[in-house]
């Protein structure tokens, strides 16, 4: 593990007293959320970075009953199978399902397959949420 460093930050009190209401529930102290708060940041610049593996979860709501669309995904998933690892299947309605799905690869080709499927007829709306693994954090 690597040494602590402790650093002054001067803040706007009103800002402060924001920040210790917004932590108040999840937090033991100041410190930790600071860190959590960097941390976030650096894995955020990390996931815009094409070229970076990320992992995370495609969401997916469609209309089951638009003809076609559900083999379409099936065939777009085939097409791209390396980056699927699992995924979640619910019925929201008659009509209506929601799929989860873990994705797992380079940011570029997450993109390219989550417009693929995002712009299926049929899909109402969708979502690619990623972060990237840093240990050294």
């Amino acid at each position: 593990m690597s040494e602590l460093i402790r650093f002054g930050v001067s803040i706007d009190e009103k800002l402060l007293k924001k920040f210790d209401q917004l932590i108040e529930d999840g937090y033991t102290n100041r410190s930790e959320a600071i860190r959590d708060l960097i941390r976030d940041k650096i894995v955020e610049e990390k996931c815009q970075d094409e070229e970076e593996d990320v992992v995370g979860t495609l969401t997916l709501f469609y209309d089951h009953h638009q003809r076609g669309t559900t083999e379409k995904m099936m065939t777009i998933q085939h097409d791209y199978y390396s980056l699927f690892k699992s995924n979640l299947h619910l019925h929201l309605s008659h009509h209506i399902c929601l799929e989860v799905i873990i994705v797992e690869g380079k940011r570029k080709k997450l993109n390219e397959v989550t417009q693929k499927l995002i712009g299926l007829r049929g899909v109402k709306h969708g979502k690619l949420t990623v972060s990237a693994v840093d240990e050294s954090l």
